[in-house]
């Protein structure tokens, strides 16, 4: 649970955040599973832009694209639901993207804390972390060892730097290589965030230290703008 004065940085969605209170500084997150993931951190990359009166950290993003997944459409919904200008909310999020592990590996252990120093921001994503090492064109023992470093950087990077690392990962075709990465991605990090759907209703999984047995939260699709941010 969070301590006096400390705060977490929400999904800013009430069926949600009355359960789970969000991510706290210092913290490496995984969001995994249903698609919905995307909408998610869509909504922590404008949340995070807020004062902090409003639950946000007051600060830019962070945001490497391993998966071509930034929208700025979906951003811009956020922002005008929150009441932000459009234009200035995508102009605090900052995107690298990568298309091969390599490009990935590099954004990550050799630029992304200079990147932080400059902008000073408190939450940094990257979606699809998985997908790219899964490329056959990368030797599998080349791709753990590399992927083990990233992990581990970043689990460094969210202390040191007291900062949030929130990553996602895609449903992919079921292989060695694919569960073996999952299983360090989970291992590294301090929350897990499952979106699963069931019977046509989505529910969060989340597991960490205070959450050691997963807490499911049910929510429907009726929340005012969520149902028209989700992507195919």
């Amino acid at each position: 649970m969070l301590t006096t004065g400390e705060q977490a940085l929400s999904f800013s969605v009430k069926s949600i955040d009355h359960i789970f209170p969000g991510f706290k500084q210092g913290e490496l997150a995984v969001l995994y599973g249903h698609t919905f993931w995307k909408t998610l951190i869509f909504r922590l990359c404008v949340h995070c832009q807020l004062p902090k009166e409003k639950g946000g950290f007051n600060s830019s993003v962070i945001f490497v694209d391993g998966g071509n997944t930034f929208n700025p459409y979906s951003i811009s919904a956020v922002a005008r639901e929150f009441g932000l200008n459009t234009k200035s909310a995508l102009e605090r999020v900052i995107v690298s993207r990568a298309f091969t592990a390599y490009q990935l590996s590099a954004l990550v252990l050799e630029t992304l804390e200079d990147a932080l120093k400059h902008y000073k921001s408190k939450l940094v994503l990257i979606s699809d972390i998985i997908t790219l090492f899964l490329d056959q064109d990368v030797p599998a023992r080349e791709a753990v060892e590399i992927f083990n470093k990233i992990m581990f950087h970043l689990a460094d990077l969210a202390t040191k730097r007291s900062i949030i690392v929130a990553v996602t990962c895609s449903n992919g075709e079921h292989s060695k290589r694919l569960v073996f990465l999952e299983s360090t991605l989970v291992g590294r990090a301090s929350t897990t965030v499952q979106v699963i759907e069931s019977r046509g209703r989505l529910q969060l999984a989340i597991r960490n230290h205070c959450f050691p047995e997963p807490l499911t939260i049910a929510f429907s699709g009726n929340e005012s703008t969520l149902e028209k941010l989700v992507e195919a």
